[in-house]
């Protein structure tokens, strides 16, 4: 079937070239979505292990082509990667249902467990069981750093680079989409002048160690996928006013400060500078929320991020979580769980809305750029200093996890909250010293992690260790 014939019928509604119907495709993109545990990597093998191995939609070589570009985006890599898989097949209303279906089942599961931690989260019993989630999932994170730094400090230059991400954004308050575009620069750099070090791939590598190259979109690039700049406009134009209409009319009505403002605004400058996904943005997100905004505890965002954790979906879902409470605590007026209810939808939509911004604007641009070594080897730095950041997310919630009492520490140029070292949690230390034993040396799995994690915090409790 030639392209103009193939282009006829995906334009009127029929079965597409590659002969996978919309409604398979819902089936497909459902089951990924009810299976998307374990964080991006997870759901990212996850995707690869059915579009690719199973259903052989997509090629080996085209699903990590899509993943590197993803990784350069603002926002969560996974859900963003479902979408631009969905467009590809089926143009803009397959991204709309692959990327919307990615975090439906978590949208429905965080917002059950926000009523729950609302209404009950100082009865001891439940307590209890997040003070075991919190301990599992700092073991989590670090197990994050490690994995991610395997794969991407493969030379003294990208070792390098996080350190130096590390050092800016803990002790020297660097802003961090200054550390991202800095990484950029210099791993674009490195590719221009051809330096070895910034040779190598990036993003999360191959999900598997076969290649598989017989798929059913094959590899030429599809009609819709070409550049076209009026049809960029136009798509820009629309998913701009998508995203911040809503913005606008909430922040002109109530004011801007009021609490629906807050999130509105915050949350739609974090889906700008959300680079190298949830662990890379979260201490940023929990320093403002607990700090400036006063919205949570140091301990609940730890909450927020093991129900994230234990939930299908993107790890950005914490971001709901921070928003039910922000508005559940200044209702202004408003029922406190209605207030919620919509500041952890309010808070869900603007950090998701500009992730179909990006794949429709930017993926047929980002489908003529394929193979750039430039981009490739940007790439690479980003995510060498990505690392850097998460191990940053590692240590803040050590400090607030471990320890009852922190004190600021400044020097100069430096400042950062040094934990009191006599204020340490001996039953968060035992718990979170186990989970990580769990994790690295008998390889368990997240999920029975955080839930033995859960019955030792009971188990604890019942026992009057923990109150």
């Amino acid at each position: 079937m030639d392209e103009s014939i193939s282009s006829r019928i995906d334009r009127t509604g029929a079965v597409p070239a590659h002969g996978v119907t919309m409604r398979e495709a819902f089936r497909v993109w459902l089951r990924v979505a009810l299976l998307s545990f374990g964080g991006p990597a997870g759901q990212i093998a996850v995707m690869h292990r059915i579009l690719v191995e199973e259903q052989r939609w997509i090629s080996e070589t085209r699903f990590l082509h899509a993943l590197n570009y993803c990784m350069l985006l603002p926002g969560p890599e996974a859900q963003q990667l479902a979408t631009y898989v969905g467009w590809l097949m089926h143009r803009t209303p397959g991204g709309i249902m692959a990327g919307g279906l990615f975090v439906v089942p978590g949208i429905v599961a965080i917002m059950a467990l926000s009523y729950v931690y609302a209404a009950w989260g100082n009865v001891p019993f439940v307590t209890a069981l997040f003070f075991g989630l919190k301990a599992a999932v700092l073991a989590i994170v670090l197990e994050a750093v490690v994995r991610i730094g395997k794969r991407a400090l493969k030379n003294n230059a990208m070792v390098a680079i996080s350190a130096l991400a590390f050092i800016g954004i803990f002790f020297l308050g660097v802003p961090f989409p200054l550390i991202i575009g800095t990484a950029a620069l210099v791993g674009f750099g490195g590719g221009w002048r051809k330096l070895p070090a910034f040779s190598i791939g990036g993003g999360h590598g191959s999900a598997a160690t076969d290649t598989f190259t017989d798929s059913r979109l094959g590899e030429e690039t599809p009609e819709h996928a070409r550049p076209d700049l009026a049809r960029t406009l136009r798509v820009a134009a629309v998913w701009l006013a998508i995203w911040l209409v809503p913005v606008f009319v909430i922040v002109t009505a109530p004011g801007l400060d009021h609490v629906f403002s807050q999130i509105a605004t915050f949350f739609s400058k974090m889906a700008m500078v959300t680079f190298g996904g949830a662990y890379a943005v979260l201490a940023y997100v929990a320093q403002e929320a607990v700090q400036h905004y006063g919205w949570l505890k140091p301990g609940e965002m730890l909450d927020g991020l093991g129900m994230a954790e234990t939930t299908p979906g993107p790890l950005i879902m914490v971001l709901q979580f921070v928003g039910f409470m922000a508005a559940f605590r200044e209702a202004s007026g408003l029922p406190p769980m209605l207030a919620g209810t919509l500041g952890g939808l309010l808070a869900t939509w603007v950090t998701f809305a500009p992730c179909f911004l990006w794949i429709f604007v930017g993926a047929p641009f980002v489908e003529a750029l394929r193979g750039n070594h430039l981009l490739n080897a940007a790439l690479s730095a980003i995510t060498a200093a990505v690392v850097g950041v998460i191990l940053n997310l590692a240590v803040w919630f050590a400090i607030h996890s471990l320890f009852h009492e922190v004190r600021p520490w400044r020097a100069a140029i430096i400042a950062f909250d040094a934990p009191v070292l006599s204020s340490i949690d001996p039953a968060a230390l035992v718990l979170s010293l186990g989970a990580g034993v769990a994790l690295f040396a008998f390889r368990v799995g997240m999920v029975p992690v955080l839930a033995g994690a859960c019955a030792a915090g009971l188990a604890l409790h019942l026992a009057g260790i923990v109150s």
